[in-house]
C-alpha cells in the first residue's frame, strides 16, 4: 500500500512510522493537498490528510483520476472533505473520531486559567523582575456556570473537568447524554446557555448548521464580560463579529486555539516574515485574547491514538473490512 501523508510535519512522520508495517509505504509532503499539489498523488493508494488540506469535489476528481482509493483524515473534523463527492467516486473516507479527548479538553482548561489568573502576563512581568500585583485580578472557577457547546467524547472531557472545579455545567447538544446528565450538567436551549453562562466552550463539529454559530447576533444574547474558548474549528465563530464583541466589552475574554483562516498561519513559522492576515494581526493586539496554533491535540498519548487508528484505517481499506465507527463513506 502505497500512502502520501500530507501536511506532514516531523512528529507526523515519528508517529506513524513507529506504527507502519510492512506493508506500507509511506511517503511524507509538508505541503498541503489542495489542487496545486494533487499531482503529487500519483501512483498512490491511499493519502492521509490533516485539517487545512482541502478534500474538494475537484481535487477527489483528480484522486479518482489517479487511482487514490482512500482519503484517510488523521483528526476527528471532515469539513474539508466533500462526502457526498468521494461517495458518488467510491472513494473511501475516514477519520479518528475519538482520541484521547482529554487533551483538547484540558487545553481549553488551560485557556481558561491562563485567560482568568492571567498567567501569561504574570509570567513576563516576573521574569523582568516586576512584581505588581495589579491588572491580575482573577475570579474562582467555583460556582460559576459554563456553557458546553457539543457533548461529543470531548466536550464531555471538558464538562467533566469542569464540574470538577465546581463550575454549574450547561450543555446543548441535539443528542444528550445521560451519563453526563447523571453527573450534574444540565441540558438546555443554546439561548439560555449564551445568557446565563460566564464562559462558554466550543466542542462541535463544522458543518452548514453550525458555520458562524458565533455571530453578532449570539454574542449580543451573552453576559456582559463573557469568556469564550474555541477549540473546535475556527468556521464557528464570525471573527469580525469577535472583535466587534471585544470593542464593546461584551467579550471580556477569548481563548482561541483555531482560527477561521488558519490555513495559511498555523502549522509553519513566520517568526521572521510579515503576516498579511489584517484580521488576526487585529486579533491579536487586545490584552485579553490568548490565541494558540491549534495545538491542543498535541500530547504524547493523543499522537499516538491517531497514528494507531489512522493506520488501522488503511488496513481495513485495503481489506475491505470497513466499519461504521470510522468510516465515514465506504465505497
Amino acid at each position: 500500500m502505497k500512502i502520501g501523508v500530507f501536511s506532514s510535519n516531523p512528529y507526523d512522520e515519528t508517529s506513524l512510522s513507529a506504527l507502519a508495517d510492512d506493508r506500507m509505504s509511506i511517503q511524507y509532503f509538508s505541503a498541503h493537498l489542495n489542487d496545486a499539489t494533487v499531482a503529487l498523488c500519483n501512483g498512490l493508494d491511499a493519502v492521509c490528510v490533516f485539517v487545512n488540506d482541502d478534500v474538494s469535489a475537484t481535487v477527489l476528481a483528480q484522486l479518482s483520476a489517479m487511482g487514490v482509493k482512500h482519503v484517510a483524515l488523521r483528526c476527528a473534523g471532515f469539513n474539508n472533505v466533500d462526502l457526498d463527492k468521494a461517495q458518488a467516486l467510491g472513494i473511501a473516507v475516514s477519520h479518528v473520531p475519538a482520541y484521547a479527548p482529554e487533551a483538547v479538553a484540558e487545553h481549553a482548561v488551560a485557556l481558561m486559567l491562563t485567560l482568568n489568573r492571567r498567567m501569561h502576563k504574570a509570567y513576563n512581568r516576573v521574569k523582568d523582575g516586576n512584581f505588581n500585583l495589579n491588572g491580575l485580578l482573577g475570579f474562582n472557577m467555583a460556582g460559576k456556570t459554563v456553557g458546553i457547546v457539543g457533548t461529543g467524547h470531548i466536550g464531555k472531557a471538558t464538562a467533566k473537568i469542569l464540574l470538577g472545579f465546581g463550575c454549574q455545567v450547561l450543555c446543548f447538544d441535539p443528542y444528550p447524554d445521560r451519563h453526563l446528565q447523571d453527573a450534574g450538567v444540565q441540558y438546555v436551549a443554546l439561548d439560555k446557555l449564551l445568557a446565563e453562562s460566564h464562559i462558554i466552550s466550543l466542542h462541535c463539529p463544522l458543518n452548514e448548521h453550525s458555520y458562524h454559530l458565533i455571530n453578532q447576533d449570539s454574542i449580543g444574547k451573552m453576559r456582559d464580560g463573557v469568556m469564550l474558548i474555541n477549540t473546535s474549528r475556527g468556521g464557528l465563530v464570525d471573527t469580525q463579529a469577535l472583535i466587534d464583541g471585544l470593542k464593546m466589552h461584551k467579550i471580556g475574554y477569548l481563548g482561541l486555539d483555531v482560527y477561521e483562516m488558519e490555513s495559511e498561519l498555523f502549522f509553519k513559522d513566520h517568526s521572521c516574515e510579515i503576516i498579511q492576515d489584517d484580521v488576526f494581526e487585529r486579533l491579536s493586539t487586545f490584552h485579553n485574547v490568548l490565541i494558540t496554533g491549534h495545538q491542543g491535540f498535541f500530547t504524547q498519548e493523543a499522537l499516538s491514538q491517531i497514528a494507531q487508528t489512522t493506520l488501522s484505517n488503511v488496513k481495513k481499506c485495503a481489506d475491505k473490512n470497513m466499519d461504521t465507527t470510522t468510516f465515514l463513506v465506504k465505497p
